[in-house]
């Protein structure tokens, strides 16, 4: 029994249920549905234990799951993205309007949801209605009345009804468009719009907009489409959790009702997981996209990173949240203007206040992404160095988070190893030479002799 403990003790806990459930496939399935890393951290070994035990009431062995998964998936706790929650629902759609519209340097965004899923007044039961906007109002966007027939002969209804991204490049060539003139959109150029839906149902859509001619790179793009298919998700997950509860806590429920309820919760659960990832990932290609650097060199980062931790042994979850954290390291330079990373002049004082104070409104990003909160301690102290010299707080040797250590070496060595616009990139012998100059001063000495060893 000790050598099996041993032997499982770094494996995922997804891998582990495979083990511990392999007599009851049902039950199998139930824990193997769950998810990968973004939502793993968030379920105890205690409820792979509670899954894994037969229970002679079925029944109440459901009932107990379902709960389960309800308090770990509930709103407040794991669908937070981009600040959203379940509270004072439009201002917080305001912030993601705005946002979305810094991140993508794009001069106004739009938040439309279906009468199903928009909060608050609606006097004109309109199948559309408009929930957050960049725009500033006056009164109370709630208020504005701003919203479309699901018959109207509109852009938005297009996207909506057909699934269908909507992208207009000149909007001085299309006749047929009428300016919503509270939204400001008579002097709209360029029109770019994602539906917001999933595997269950349409949601809603998301507008952006420019004043002048330019067009989403297709990372920004791709980027909106994946944020677009994420809140869908995390909406229709909060309506079943919802849903759920009310089932379980009432009268004459089935066995068959809840294992419908199950099987649609635990499938929304992994379609959540893997779009989470996929945004993750997005976000990554678009920081990229911003900066001089080449498309992959986040990858690259988070690659060696990731290989490094494999060789130290961690755990399945920590090589993961390292990945993560070093795919998203710069996350900051996504809201600062893309012209700032291309200047070839002297940049100002202000210039360089808004680059050295990155890191501090990328963790700030990322604390109002509450799946990705256990990466900030590793992006945070990724500046840090190990003879206390560095910032943010002058950390010292193993007081600096292992993963940020990782982090730090894997990004120095691809910056040394990748061409910059002031010299060609360097030989692995010759970027690890630098390297080891710099060990027990800026690296950590043991991680820089794992570096060589893996890379010679």
């Amino acid at each position: 029994m000790t050598e099996e403990k041993n032997e499982n003790k770094n494996v995922s806990v997804f891998s582990r249920s495979k083990i511990s459930l392999e007599s009851d496939p049902l039950e199998e399935i139930f824990a193997l549905n769950l998810g990968d890393f973004v939502s793993e951290h968030l379920i105890s070994d205690e409820l792979i234990q509670k899954i894994s035990r037969k229970n002679v009431d079925k029944s109440e062995c459901l009932k107990k799951q379902l709960k389960e998964l309800i308090s770990i998936y509930s709103i407040d706790n794991t669908l937070k993205i981009l600040g959203f929650s379940g509270k004072e629902e439009y201002i917080i759609y305001n912030a993601i309007a705005k946002t979305i519209k810094q991140m993508l340097e794009i001069d106004a965004c739009h938040i439309f949801l279906s009468k199903e899923n928009a909060m608050g007044q609606n006097p004109k039961n309109y199948d559309l209605l408009l929930v957050g906007s960049s725009v500033h109002f006056d009164d109370n966007i709630s208020e504005s009345d701003i919203g479309y027939s699901l018959k109207e002969n509109n852009y938005v209804v297009y996207t909506y009804n057909l699934e269908q991204e909507t992208e207009i490049k000149d909007f001085t060539k299309i006749k047929d468009f009428c300016p919503n003139y509270k939204l400001n959109e008579e002097n709209v150029k360029y029109y770019f719009a994602v539906p917001m839906y999933n595997n269950m149902e349409k949601v809603g859509v998301i507008v952006v907009e420019n004043y002048y001619l330019k067009t989403l790179s297709p990372e920004f793009k791709e980027l909106l489409s994946v944020t677009a298919r994420l809140f869908a998700t995390s909406m229709s997950l909060k309506k079943l959790t919802e849903e759920t509860d009310k089932l379980i806590n009432g009268d004459n429920v089935t066995i068959t009702q809840l294992q419908n309820n199950r099987a649609e919760l635990t499938a929304l659960i992994g379609d959540l997981s893997s779009e989470q990832q996929w945004f993750v990932e997005n976000l990554a290609k678009a920081v990229d996209a911003k900066s001089s650097f080449k498309n992959n060199y986040s990858h690259e980062v988070a690659d060696l990173a990731k290989d490094m931790s494999t060789a130290l042994g961690l755990n399945e979850k920590t090589k993961d949240l390292i990945y993560y954290a070093a795919l998203l390291r710069n996350i900051g330079k996504i809201t600062l203007p893309e012209e700032l990373f291309n200047k070839k002049e002297k940049l100002s004082q202000e210039d360089w206040e808004k680059l050295q104070n990155h890191p501090n409104v990328g963790v700030s990003i990322l604390m109002s992404i509450n799946f990705l909160s256990e990466v900030v301690p590793y992006i945070n102290y990724h500046k840090e160095r190990w003879d206390g010299n560095g910032e943010p707080e002058g950390l010292k040797g193993y007081s600096i988070p292992l993963g940020s250590r990782i982090i730090a070496l894997a990004d120095a060595y691809s910056a040394l190893t990748s061409k910059r616009s002031y010299r060609d990139a360097l030989e692995k012998e010759k970027a690890l030479e630098i390297i080891k100059s710099e060990s027990g001063s800026k690296w950590d000495p043991e991680l820089v002799e794992l570096l060589t060893n893996l890379l010679m």
